[in-house]
């Protein structure tokens, strides 16, 4: 376990709304840096991401954990005014609007970096800062179609197949998170502050290098790595399994009772396997579907054979080495209940009471934040009667 709050001192602006943005800014919440998340009165549009409890969200509650939130209305004369000075004055700025937005209000790093020399500068987009694509709206979902994503998971009629989360958006948070780490380290040895250009498209290739080069190495089809390695369907469930080696094959049909199948001129090699993979998986489901998925897991988990029993979040959350390890705590988070939060590798778990396991709701933080950035109880007050800031 880490304690370690090494970016204790540090104060981000994050303007940011959505999932990547706000959870690049959690990390760094969680890692001691002081995070002011700045949002529109009635609150980033995350709040909103499948069920509400109030003005919180599951996606909201985990992006912001740690935060301070302040809500100003940047339409407003005096709420732009504090917002430049909020950032003028922030060792990070983050953002997540589209290209050009940002310099409207004259919060944009050109304009920022006039005050702000030092400025880490993040703006998070779908498809980056410059193309002919770089004004579109984005979703998670059309990203994972457009960067290939969904083109490598496919369901037995050959449907390209969604991830059932915002996998991207996490994904292009996580390359934030240690994009801005990087230009930290360059400041404290440069003096200079940067500007990063974060892209859900970027992160989406980034993320599936190895794919895209193998893609283009063996001329757009791919070969599997090793067969069989697929979910099966149980008589109760579905178990994952993944045969890599001769000997785990081997292995696998004598558990199956069906050692037939280990010289069979079809299937007793690497290479006869992936070329006669259909068959061989017709035989191999036909005995799956004859025992449940904890019996089939004993008798494989004896044999040295990877799998796993394919789980549901239940299933995952009372698994005994999940608890074992600690992978989750439990949090009572306001308005919302008891929630299980899983921890972030490398960071302490979430302790029940701590400031960085909360996460705040719309501009509960407005007043202790103005406070912090030097405005007298007049001025705070002033702003709150003027509905600059809620």
């Amino acid at each position: 376990m880490n304690d370690n709050k090494a970016l204790e001192g540090l104060v981000v602006a994050d303007f940011s709304q959505g999932v990547a943005g706000p959870y690049s800014g959690m990390m760094l919440a969680q890692a001691g840096a002081t995070v002011n998340k700045i949002e529109p009165h009635d609150g980033d549009w995350a709040r909103t991401l499948g069920t509400a409890y109030g003005d919180h969200c599951a996606h909201s509650v985990v992006v912001n954990l740690g935060k301070k939130s302040i809500a100003i209305d940047l339409k407003s004369e005096d709420g732009l005014k504090l917002a430049k000075k909020m950032a003028s004055e922030a060792d990070i700025v983050l953002e997540s609007f589209r290209p050009g937005v940002m310099k409207k209000f004259g919060l944009d790093y050109d304009s920022v970096k006039k005050e702000n020399e030092k400025v880490i500068y993040l703006s998070v987009t779908g498809f980056g800062q410059e193309g002919p694509y770089s004004d579109r709206p984005v979703t998670d979902s059309a990203i994972q179609g457009y960067s290939g994503w969904m083109s490598i998971t496919r369901d037995d009629n050959g449907l390209p197949m969604k991830c059932g989360m915002v996998v991207i958006d996490f994904l292009t948070g996580m390359f934030a998170y240690q994009s801005i780490l990087k230009a930290i380290i360059s400041r404290s040895v440069k003096g200079k502050g940067t500007y990063i250009d974060c892209s859900l498209m970027q992160a989406a290739a980034a993320f599936q290098s190895a794919k895209i080069v193998e893609h283009h190495l063996e001329g757009g089809e791919p070969s599997k790595l090793y067969v069989p390695a697929a979910t099966m369907e149980t008589s109760d469930g579905y178990i994952g399994i993944a045969v890599m080696r001769e000997a785990h094959y081997a292995s696998l049909c004598n558990v199956l009772g069906r050692p037939d199948l280990i010289d069979h001129e079809d299937y007793n090699s690497r290479e006869k396997r992936l070329k006669n993979e259909a068959p061989l998986m017709i035989e191999l489901r036909e005995v799956f579907l004859k025992k449940t998925t904890a019996e089939w897991s004993a008798l494989l988990n004896e044999a040295g054979i990877i799998h796993s029993p394919i789980h549901s979040y239940s299933d995952y959350l009372q698994d005994e080495q999940a608890k074992a390890v600690s992978s989750y705590q439990w949090v009572q988070q306001d308005g919302v209940g008891q929630i299980p939060l899983p921890r972030i590798p490398g960071f302490d778990g979430f302790e029940e009471g701590s400031k960085g396991a909360y996460s705040p709701h719309v501009g509960e933080n407005s007043a202790e934040v103005l406070q912090s950035i030097g405005l007298s109880s007049t001025e705070i007050e002033a702003l709150l009667a003027s509905g600059a800031v809620k």
